[in-house]
């Protein structure tokens, strides 16, 4: 469903975006009619509120649209997108209350309101379309929903349709639409190709493990975005109970952002080389699955003892992560529905990231804000290095205890990583588990618009 601007309808109804503290001033300026239907129908500019007001004919005149105030605000985003779901069927364009980063915020918003996953199911479009505002970048704020749509369908979709087969095949088709190369390896290749973690983690399943790896842009510093892509998570042989396998086909969210955002950059045409990297497996339960107390013997050479078979992820990562860091990329970005602790920590809403660099976390805060896209920056606690350090093995990929458990697995991580210069992971969740403006119930988008937006300062392009 593409998530579009109305820019061929001719005509539209101006809306009028009103703060709750200016709301009496702005009232007094107004036509009575307009004055005494406001006040029949107890219209009071909350943050979001919404109502139409008719014309002497009885056709709409012009929308108003409540800003609330600013502690209203700041409890929230995309505030005008709750107005996106309630108006009428129409076309609309903000007349009035909104400039810079504001206006953008609400235009993009109410794009993303309009998404809709109708694969298994019709869904009702969004009967209010917006023209895209003066003064905004139409065809930017277009391709960053592109992105977050294709992000939410991944995610969306159930690891029936969305194993690593289908998950090549998305990435393929990404891949072909944007010109760039891609290469597939999997199977017993990854043993063969050094990714045995890869393999180890995928083997149980009879969809077969890969590394999927994409190429795009000739000019410019490089990025490489690693992906974990998987697509679903029993916890293997320590498996999972009933409440937290139900929501395992968002495992591959990590992937799902990285795409998304690699669309987005490439769409755009942002002057750099891109490298995306996707280990797509799924964690399953076979007589040939891994097993706790295993020591394997990660690309890098470092050996790692398995304490806990759902601590996958951070396995299948560290093979990608050390293919990577041996190109020496400018800068190097992992993302990942990694640990509950990180949901513990800062719940659903924030993307925790770890990051040394202060280029990089200066950025990033900078542009999180700017584009309402929350981070929230957690440490790389190197006195916490050897809880990850088993003794029998180089490391650890469960340690016990449950103290730090997002910390420790970005430290592990980081092991993998040693040639970059800037190296940032994102513990992401991916999943908005109530209905939010603009961000229904199911698989999101997190700090990808972040990133996109940090990039020039952080690649200097």
């Amino acid at each position: 469903m593409p998530l579009k601007f109305a820019n061929g309808d001719t005509s539209s109804i101006p809306v009028h975006v009103v703060k709750k503290d200016a709301f009496k001033g702005w009232l007094a300026s107004q036509p009575e009619e307009v004055a005494s239907w406001l006040g029949r129908t107890g219209f009071e500019a909350e943050a979001g509120e919404s109502q139409l007001v008719p014309g002497a004919s009885g056709n709409p005149q012009m929308a108003v649209v409540g800003y609330g105030t600013a502690k209203s605000r700041a409890r929230g985003r995309f505030h005008i997108a709750r107005a996106a779901r309630a108006l009428p069927k129409g076309t609309y364009h903000i007349a009035s209350g909104l400039i810079g980063p504001a206006l953008e915020e609400a235009a993009l918003g109410w794009l993303l309101a309009s998404y809709r996953f109708d694969r298994y199911r019709k869904q009702k479009p969004q009967k209010a379309r917006l023209k895209a505002p003066k003064g905004v970048d139409a065809a930017r704020l277009e391709v960053i929903a592109e992105g977050e749509a294709l992000t939410r369908d991944l995610i969306n979709t159930p690891a029936s349709d969305m194993g690593p087969d289908e998950l090549e095949s998305v990435f393929l088709a990404l891949a072909d639409q944007h010109s760039a190369s891609a290469a597939i390896i999997s199977g017993d290749d990854l043993l063969k190709h050094n990714f045995p973690m890869i393999h180890a983690v995928g083997r149980a399943s009879d969809r077969t493990p890969r590394l999927l790896d994409m190429r795009w842009g000739t000019a410019g510093p490089m990025l490489t975005l690693v992906g974990k892509g998987v697509c679903f998570d029993t916890g293997g042989l320590n498996l999972k109970p009933s409440s937290s396998i139900g929501l395992m086909k968002k495992d591959m969210g990590g992937a799902a952002a990285a795409l998304g955002l690699a669309h987005m950059i490439m769409s755009l045409g942002l002057r750099l080389r891109l490298r995306v990297l996707v280990p797509a497996v799924e964690n399953s339960v076979s007589g040939n699955a891994f097993r706790p107390q295993d020591i394997l013997t990660s690309r890098k050479g470092l050996t790692v003892e398995i304490n806990n078979t759902d601590a996958e992820g951070r396995l299948v990562l560290a093979d990608a992560l050390a293919l990577a860091d041996e190109e020496k990329p400018d800068c190097l970005i992992s993302m990942a529905t990694l640990t509950g602790a990180a949901r513990v920590a800062v719940g659903p809403d924030l993307a925790p990231y770890f990051a040394d660099d202060s280029g990089f976390v200066g950025a990033l805060e900078a542009a999180a804000a700017q584009v309402c896209d929350p981070v929230w920056r957690m440490p790389f606690w190197s006195p916490y290095e050897n809880l990850i350090e088993p003794g029998i093995a180089d490391l650890d990929n469960a340690p016990k205890g449950g103290f730090a458990g997002a910390i420790t697995a970005a430290l592990f991580l980081r092991r993998f990583v040693e040639n970059s210069p800037k190296y940032a992971h994102f513990d992401i969740y991916g999943w908005q588990p109530t209905a939010a403006p603009a961000r229904p119930k199911g698989g999101v988008g997190q700090a990808t618009r972040a990133i996109l937006e940090a990039l020039p300062s952080i690649l200097e392009i």
